[in-house]
Order: C-alpha cells, then structure tokens, then sequence
C-alpha cells in the first residue's frame, strides 16, 4: 500500500523534509493502480503522463512555497464525473467516452493549488444514478473488501481505490448519499457537505439542488484537509455561499463529552439487518460511556424523503441531460438520414438502461397534468423534510442513522430487479434526507459483518462539519 496507510498530514510531512519525492509518490501510486486495479476496476483512466509530470514540477518548487501547500505530492483520485483538462471526463458513459473537457473543475483547480497530484478518474454508475457502480459503460467495481461484492455507487471507484490504498484521498459527488454509501460498503470515511459549502462548478450535473462534491478518504482527519481546501469561495458558481471550512486539530481530541446525539425511530423501524441494529447499538453505548448523550427525536416526514428525492431527481436529471444530443459535443450517431432521427439514435445509443429510464420518468414528472401532482408535492415534502431537521436540532447537536440496511450485496444480484430496488429503496432510504434538506452528512467505518465493513452515519446542522469530524473521529479511536 506504498505509504498511503497514514494521515495525509504525514505524507506531505515525509515529502518536504526530503525523505520522499513528489515525483516517487506519484510513480508509486501510478504503479499500484496499473498492476492492481484489473481485479477492482475503481479507474477509469490513469493520466501517467500528466501526473508524473505534475510531480516533477512540484519538486522543483523552492522549499517556502512547498511549505505553504497543505496536500504537497499528495496522490488524488477523482470521480469521473468531475472535469479534469487532462484527459477524458467520461460519466461513466458511451454518450462521453471521448470527451476532454477543456478545463478544470473549481475544486480541482483548488486541489492543484494546494498542491495535490492528480492520477486518475475513477468509476460510477453511468451519470452517477445508481447506487453500486455497477452501471457503467466501462464494466462495475469490485470492492477491495470482497471482490464479489459491489463497492456501493455511485462513487464506488474512489471508495474502491482507498480501500485498496492506491491513493490516500479521493473526491467524490453525493447525490442522495453517493459518497456516504460507497464509503461505508469499503470501509472507508466519506462526507457531504452542507449544501453551498463546496462549488459545484465543473462537476456534470445530474439534479442541480441535491448535488454535491466532497472528500473521501481513509482517515476522518484527513477529511477536514481536504474540505478546507475544496471550500474555497467560486463565483463562477451561483449557488457556492463562500463560507469557507477552516480545519483545526481540536476536532480530533477523541472527545466527545457532552455531545447531545439524537436518535430517531424512522430510522429503525424496518427493512435493517440485525447486525446493522446491533452495530449501532453497541457504539451508542461506547459513545455514551465517552460522556455523550443520547436524546430521542422524531422525523415524522422522513419516510416520504425518498420519494420525494426521486421524483426530483429525475425531474432535474431529465432536463440536465438534454444537452447530450449529438450536436453539441459528445456521442453521435451515424448514418441517420434527418435531425429528429440523429437526436433519438444518439441518446438511444449513448445512454444506457439506468438512465434512459430516469429522463422517461423525469420527463413524465414534468409534462402538462404532472408538474403539480408529482414535482411540486415532492418540493412541499422536501420543506417538511427540512423542517424536521430544523426542529429536531433544537434539541440535539447531531443525529445517528444507519448508511445502508445490509453490508455490500454481490455483484449482480439487484440489477435485473429495477422495479424491486426503486419500491424498496434498499441502498439509499437513510441518506437522501440529508441531500433534500442540504445538511452535512459523515459516514464513518465502524463494525464489521461477515468480514465486510459497516459505516455508521451522522448529519449536523448546516454549516456544521466540525460537529461531524468531532465524533467522527471518536468513532475511529473506538474502531483502531
């Protein structure tokens, strides 16, 4: 695992006192993934190339702006649905597969700035709609932990890639709980943050309110590091509130003294394994004999929350996904002999099953007659879900929740029962509230079941990350 088992903070460390080179960590971590990464698929592409040559470069730089960099030759992955210049940003998808989008998203901008090296985008389910990253157009992700086991989704492949430790930070998008789930099937950290918090720009979007960018990685310290450095105010995206994250090593005393931690029955009431059950029951315990307290809630609206996510989300993705029709850039299909012709071969061949099926839905959502009935009742949800939340943090710092029903489920065994997953809405019911109502949301490796890691969930009020790293940390001395 070259040395990415340590905090990142001890990586740089390494590389600017000399003991390493910007260049070896990179060639190290580029080595990993192409002599490892057949048996995952976590990437998609690997730049070589540009990453060796990103590192050389930063070994070059005098030593007192070396210094001023805070992720200093430190190796990224990046979900291949966030623009990186060099090379392909391809979604996943036929309809991108040779797209090179002539710029860099804002927080890869901010990465480099801070430092960071860049190897390679890693894979998702096709536009991010999906919740095991096994909807890809390039073939799904296995996960380190069990190879016949999904790594979650959408952001599998960064889960998978720090799980196998290629790399020691990763960036992924959240969706409806598409960082946290994945992280919490691989056994690894993942946080979304509060909606505003990271822009947004150069990341392809699939529902413009419920998106979000975050940092994964396999430590919660290394966490804070990374949002510090992703929260940087853009004005190129309108919805980016420029308040930034300022990190702090008090967030990782291991103390959690105090902390007034809610626990809702909606959460609890079905559809969850024992072991799951029994999981967070016993680190309630520990964390209560910590000196946490434990205060009962209601989020009487949050059993409607995942309806409510996918009608909007469809509705959203639908109108998102319009520009993919072979005129503009991307896939076109040949030989069509008219316009109208080109439009529906091009999306019917470049798109595939999981999302054909949501711009149908989506546009079905929003046609005359629909809007109202459907969308809008879904909106009206979403400010009751919202509600909840705001109420219940009158009473409580934070909130604990399970990520998922069940650890990682085999490879194959959902995707031929599309109807079944959307009725039961196994792989996300206990992550999208946090998305429609835009709080901060962690999920945390803690447990395991049948040797295949448990990730425990906790969301704070807006703006309040540090609450989250806090017991996420304490969470992690517990679990070492």
């Amino acid at each position: 695992m070259a040395f990415f088992d340590r905090p990142i903070s001890e990586v740089v460390k390494c590389i600017q006192n000399g003991e390493d080179s910007c260049h070896n960590v990179a060639a190290r971590a580029v080595t990993l993934i192409e002599e490892q990464d057949k048996e995952f698929n976590s990437f998609i592409s690997v730049n070589k190339e540009a990453a060796l040559k990103a590192a050389a470069d930063l070994d070059k730089l005098q030593a007192s702006l070396k210094k001023e960099m805070p992720l200093y030759g430190v190796p990224v992955a990046v979900k291949d649905n966030i623009c990186v210049s060099e090379g392909a940003t391809t979604c996943a998808s036929k309809m991108l597969e040779k797209f090179e989008p002539p710029y860099d998203a804002a927080v890869i901008e901010m990465l480099k700035k801070a430092g960071a090296v860049i190897v390679g985008k890693t894979n998702l389910d096709e536009f991010a709609m999906g919740s095991s990253t096994e909807r890809s157009h390039f073939g799904p992700t296995r996960n380190p932990a069990n190879p016949n086991k999904v790594s979650g989704g959408s952001s599998g492949g960064s889960a998978a890639a720090l799980r196998a430790g290629f790399v020691p930070a990763a960036l992924g998008s959240d969706t409806g709980g598409s960082i946290r789930q994945p992280s919490a099937h691989c056994g690894v950290a993942g946080l979304k943050p509060t909606y505003g918090r990271v822009s947004r720009y150069g990341l392809v979007a699939l529902a413009s309110s419920l998106d979000h960018v975050g940092p994964m990685a396999n430590d919660v310290r290394d966490i804070g590091l990374l949002l510090s450095v992703i929260s940087q105010p853009d004005k190129r995206d309108e919805t980016c509130a420029n308040i930034s994250f300022v990190d702090n090593a008090d967030y990782y005393s291991g103390d959690v003294k105090g902390l007034r931690i809610g626990i809702a029955p909606e959460y609890f009431e079905s559809g969850l394994s024992s072991q799951v059950r029994d999981n967070i029951e016993t680190l309630i315990g520990r964390l209560k004999e910590l000196g946490a307290r434990v205060i009962d809630i209601s989020l009487p609206n949050v059993k409607h929350a995942s309806a409510a996510y996918y009608v909007i989300c469809a509705a959203e993705a639908s109108s998102n996904l319009a520009r993919y029709d072979g005129v503009k850039f991307g896939f076109r299909a040949q030989g069509v002999k008219s316009l109208g012709d080109m439009y529906e071969e091009t999306r019917g061949q470049g798109f595939g099953y999981e999302v054909k099926a949501r711009i149908l839905f989506g546009t079905h959502i929003l046609s005359s007659g629909n809007y109202d009935t459907y969308y809008l009742k879904a909106c009206r949800i979403r400010t009751l879900v919202n509600q909840d939340f705001k109420n219940a943090f009158n009473s409580c710092d934070l909130i604990i929740s399970p990520i998922a029903p069940a650890a990682a489920f085999d490879i194959g065994e959902k995707l031929d029962k599309p109807v079944e997953a959307y009725l039961t809405d196994t792989c996300k019911r206990f992550t999208v509230s946090a998305n429609l109502a835009g709080i901060p949301a962690i999920s945390v490796p803690y447990g395991t079941c049948d040797g295949l890691p448990l990730g425990i969930q906790f969301m704070a009020p807006q703006w309040r990350e540090e609450t989250l790293l806090r017991v996420g940390y304490a969470v992690q001395v517990l679990s070492s």
